[in-house]
């Protein structure tokens, strides 16, 4: 059910009645909304039968009822008492304040919402529009022509797009285009409406994926628009940059599944399976919902799930750690199930290695394995960089797959902990928290482990795409054989569930007996070193302030100046992509009588699509040659 915004007592909207109602508009009218929309929340009055009531005065007054999901998902739900209703500033302004509804819900076999969802099985391929130059990603520009070769193969045994749903996608990327150009500042309710009517052509003509693109670059412009303080500029424009992708993509003609996607999960019999826990994850979404993850591995060395997640927010993410799994009626609880087995008849799997509860499925809990014997020891077995190449060699968007390593603690780097891993010439490697939460006991375990230097570790986790040498821990233990390690309690296994069990000092050796730890190294950041960031940043400007701001920032300073550090580093695709979208933001055509005319949107999103894929594809080389 989606759930009211925690900042405001109006009910979630569906996208496409706020697109009608701000379509309805007059253009005077559309001049006014941005004011209008701004302090309707402060208005909201519950009202005795369930709905919202916003006075804008003795003769308007907006009513909002929600329907049984708890959403606006009908026109007639916002009713308005002035004379120009339903054509009137009021009502759009009222739907324009309402926080977005979810997407429709998965199917009942599987009731964990997309919002929380945590992959382990291998990604679908997907491919980048450019490839960073020879000297400086070759391994980047290597995985994207296997992904690429990948989706030729696949595209040729799938359907063709339809023609509404090419006509769909060329119309969420003009829309996307136009959004992009007018940046925050004056990405309004118009130029959102605008995206959320593309959204709803393209959830109509089967573009889930789309869909769902245009809907977190429409939440991340009213999250920047409205300055909250978890949103990140660097969000956005991931987020534009995947929604361009993929409306560029797919108005070309691409028909791969990866980039259609599916509404509803699709589940496929699975037959007999027989896997073993290897940790519990707890889910938190900014959207109000929470349970967990328990993550599961098959004795061929497949990842499975199991998903618990659901409305509720920390307090159901903190108590769905000890719930029970429902699947196939097995008597077990998460907690049980991370550290012992399922033996499953009539398994129904989903494209992402989730497991299905339909009524055929029926499930007998077996004894678990410790991560040193059955699947979970190949984890560990192999060194982390040649895991963490192959994880973000094929991550289209989805997070990479977990990995093992053994690690030898260093030392606290703020919230972080500094490990090395227990392999010669291996590099100093970050585990951050895998959620900041400070409800969650993530950041209190790594703090607690940052107080041992010496220390021997096993850890699961999963690497971060974003940061050099960075792994996200979900579980901790002991690492075989090794004197000073941690010491936890029979039952748990030989692991820690670093989001739901705490350490305490009896898990751990006396202070005494670690080996005195290391000095910690002073290196070179490759990322945060390279001059990649002037690309960066101008691509943030132009998410920032629109193409108005590219054009401005081009004009202060002499390209040489500019993007010379680019050229001299070896970056000369950099430096030539940021150049060109410069060129193209200050572009200014005249019409055949000399005067000036509109610029085009689309050549100016083209430019900025092709500086922002080919920064993604050499910043993702870069973090794969930190953990080298």
């Amino acid at each position: 059910m989606p759930l009211t915004s925690p900042d405001t007592q109006l009910p979630p909207v569906a996208p496409e009645v706020l697109a009608e109602a701000v379509e309805q508009l007059s253009a005077r009218l559309r001049k006014k909304l941005d004011a209008a929309t701004a302090g309707c929340a402060a208005l909201a009055v519950p009202a005795a039968d369930g709905g919202v009531v916003l006075g804008f005065g003795e003769d308007a007054v907006v009513t909002l009822r929600p329907g049984p999901t708890g959403a606006i998902t009908l026109a007639e739900q916002a009713a308005c008492t002035c004379l120009l209703a339903p054509r009137c500033l009021h009502r759009a302004a009222a739907l324009g304040a309402a926080p977005l509804a979810d997407a429709e819900p998965p199917a009942e076999a599987d009731p964990a919402p997309p919002v929380g969802e945590r992959r382990t099985a291998t990604p679908q391929p997907g491919a980048e529009s450019a490839c960073a130059s020879e000297s400086e990603s070759e391994s980047a520009c290597a995985s994207e022509s296997e992904s690429e070769s990948a989706s030729e193969s696949e595209s040729a045994s799938e359907p063709a797009l339809t023609a509404a749903q090419l006509h769909a996608a060329a119309a969420l990327w003009q829309a996307a285009a136009e959004a992009l150009a007018a940046g925050v500042t004056a990405g309004g309710a118009v130029v959102q409406a605008e995206l959320l009517r593309a959204a709803h052509t393209a959830r109509l003509a089967g573009l889930p994926r789309a869909e769902a693109a245009a809907l977190r670059v429409v939440r991340g412009l009213r999250a920047a628009r409205e300055r909250r303080a978890a949103q990140r500029l660097g969000d956005l424009t991931a987020a534009f940059r995947e929604l361009l992708r993929t409306a560029a993509l797919l108005a070309a003609g691409s028909a791969a599944p990866a980039l259609t996607g599916t509404s509803r999960r699709a589940y496929a019999p699975g037959g007999s399976l027989q896997v073993y826990g290897l940790c519990r994850e707890p889910v938190l979404s900014a959207t109000g919902y929470g349970g967990v993850v328990t993550h599961l591995l098959a004795p061929d060395g497949a990842g499975y799930s199991v998903s618990d997640v659901r409305p509720g927010g920390l307090a159901r993410a903190r108590g769905a750690g000890s719930a029970s799994v429902a699947l196939g009626g097995a008597v077990l609880d998460h907690a049980g199930l991370a550290r012992g087995g399922l033996r499953i008849a009539g398994a129904t799997v989903s494209p992402e290695g989730r497991l299905g509860a339909g009524r055929g499925v029926k499930a007998t809990p077996l004894s678990g394995t410790p991560w040193s014997e059955g699947p979970a020891a190949a984890l560990f077995a192999r060194p982390a960089a040649e895991a963490v190449a192959r994880a973000l060699a094929g991550a289209d968007g989805a997070e990479p797959a977990l990995l093992g390593c053994d690690v030898t603690v260093v030392g606290a780097a703020g919230e972080d902990l500094l490990v090395r891993e227990a392999r010669p010439g291996a590099p100093l490697l970050r585990l951050r928290p895998a959620h900041p939460h400070p409800e969650l006991p993530h950041t209190e375990n790594l703090r607690r482990l940052a107080s041992y230097p010496g220390l021997s570790l096993r850890i699961l986790g999963r690497p971060d795409p974003d940061r050099t040498a960075t792994l996200r821990p979900l579980a901790a233990g002991p690492v075989p054989g090794a004197e000073h390690t941690l010491r936890l309690p029979e039952e748990w296994l030989g692991r820690a569930d670093l989001g739901y069990d705490r350490l305490q000092g009896g898990h751990f050796p006396p202070r005494t007996a670690c080996p005195a730890p290391e000095p910690a190294p002073t290196g070179p950041d490759p990322l945060a070193d390279s001059p990649l960031w002037r690309v960066r940043r101008l691509l943030e400007t132009g998410v920032a302030g629109g193409r108005r701001a590219v054009a401005e920032a081009a004009r202060g300073t002499e390209p040489l100046a500019a993007y010379g550090p680019l050229r001299r580093a070896g970056l000369t695709v950099a430096a030539d992509l940021a150049t060109a979208l410069a060129a193209e933001a200050d572009r200014r055509p005249r019409d055949v009588f000399g005067r000036l005319a509109e610029s085009s949107a689309e050549a100016y999103a083209r430019a900025w699509l092709a500086a922002a894929a080919y920064l993604a594809a050499a910043e993702r080389s870069l973090v794969c040659a930190s953990w080298n």
